[in-house]
């Protein structure tokens, strides 16, 4: 690759990221070590204006060695989040996001000794560019608002988990001494995740307190959670229940037990309340993004689920060069693994994991609402897949038709998607 023109030879930057400091090393095309320093850096950024400086600083360093505005030196980096990167992305530098492992097989090629400093892999990243910068990827070119339903989708979707995890845990200590609880909340969809649920906790912790109420408190329960309709069906029904014949723990041990249900109670209620607020946050921003319509044109992706996978595929056109691409990096396109008479196609283990979540879901989804993906799906299932096999590759044919969407502008056709399935369908 020629030399830029304005430069007498390439240059690359590799940074080794920590904490507190980030290590800088800058080297030319020959391998030739032109530079290297040492910055300090708070990352959880309590001294923004300190990082700033201390970013002027490493940029004045770049600029000693060839760095312009319209021909950045590129930059290696072991992260891909943070406010150095932050700063770094701004115009058209190109960063590369390195995984530590990749850096750390790389530094084997330098010695067999296994010696390791952060200099010296500072120096291992930039020569990754120097000799393999055509096999890695930049961080994508994502607008400031991707990015930003990027952070709420993700956090949304820890929220969610992080909700159900702690449901979990309720739910198993309550079989241990609080088995009416479950038996009165097992209609409900979402169980203990509901404010009714929650409510009625709150105001019985144990099963002895739960015998005891009455249809007024439970009527007052219910409307405090904001239950308007079969009020009175449902505390009788309650009613009945927390008064039934169950098994009992003795009374200290059942007391106890109330108290710890209700620590993780508040746990829970923090948990819904922040899942909620999060939604929100996310369907705000995503309604905002142009690409919105050809996202929810397809059938099984309603707002939080066309956020997640907005917020992982991005809205960089130039980011996958086909949808094959997409496919590899989603996990729903198979990979095969031959060697001599050995020939294996199975599913891809290295993937976007959230991605390949959404598209679980989404698949599932799309089941119910295109007449087209159910009969690619039982065709799939009849030719011998597994329900998983099957649900994968309706996926992975869907998401490769979001990437022709997305790079045409065009909105979803059943007619055009699922062709000859409609057809044998009919």
């Amino acid at each position: 690759m020629p030399a830029p023109k304005g430069r007498s030879n390439l240059i690359y930057c590799g940074i080794d990221w920590a904490e507190k400091h980030h290590d800088v090393a800058l080297i030319d095309d020959t391998g030739q070590l032109l530079a290297k320093r040492r910055i300090t850096d708070d990352m959880a950024g309590y001294k923004l204006l300190l990082d700033l400086l201390d970013l002027l600083d490493l940029l004045d360093l770049l600029g000693e060695y060839g760095d312009r505005k319209d021909d950045p030196i590129p930059i290696a980096i072991e992260t891909s989040r943070g406010l150095l990167v932050a700063a770094l992305r701004q115009g058209n530098r190109k960063i590369f996001a390195i995984n530590p492992m990749a850096a750390a097989r790389y530094r084997d090629r330098h010695g067999v000794s296994r010696k390791k400093s952060d200099p010296g892999d500072a120096l291992v990243l930039a020569n990754i560019l120097r000799t393999d910068m055509p096999m890695h990827r930049p961080l994508p070119a994502d607008t400031d608002l991707a990015r930003a339903i990027a952070v709420l989708a993700r956090a949304q979707q820890d929220a969610t988990w992080n909700r159900q995890q702690i449901a979990n845990q309720l739910r198993s200590l309550l079989r241990e001494y609080y088995p009416a609880a479950l038996d009165a909340f097992a209609g409900w969809t979402n169980g203990l995740c509901r404010p009714e649920a929650r409510e009625l906790l709150k105001l019985a912790p144990t099963p002895s307190q739960a015998a005891r109420l009455t249809r007024a408190q439970l009527r007052s329960a219910l409307k405090r959670a904001g239950r308007s309709r079969s009020i009175e069906a449902e505390a009788d029904r309650i009613r009945n229940v927390f008064r039934g014949d169950y098994a009992s723990q003795p009374q200290l041990v059942e007391d106890a037990l109330g108290k710890q249900a209700f620590a993780l109670l508040r746990q829970l209620e923090a948990a819904c309340l922040a899942a909620d607020e999060l939604a929100e946050a996310v369907e705000e921003s995503f309604l905002q993004h142009p690409d919105t319509e050809v996202i929810l044109s397809f059938p099984g992706l309603g707002v939080q689920l066309g956020a997640r996978v907005l917020a992982e595929i991005g809205d960089d056109r130039q980011r996958f060069a086909d949808a094959r691409g997409m496919k590899a990096y989603a996990g729903s396109a198979p990979v095969t693994r031959a060697s001599g008479k050995k020939h294996h196609v199975g599913r891809r283990m290295v993937k976007n994991d959230r991605l390949n979540h959404a598209g679980y879901l989404w698949a599932f989804s799309a089941l119910r609402s295109s007449p087209g993906a159910d009969s690619h799906y039982r065709r799939r299932r009849e030719q011998g897949d597994w329900h998983a096999a099957a649900q994968r590759h309706l996926f992975n044919r869907m998401i490769g038709q979001l990437y022709h969407c997305l790079l045409a502008g065009e909105l979803f056709d059943e007619h055009i998607a699922f062709p000859a399935e409609l057809a044998a369908a009919a």
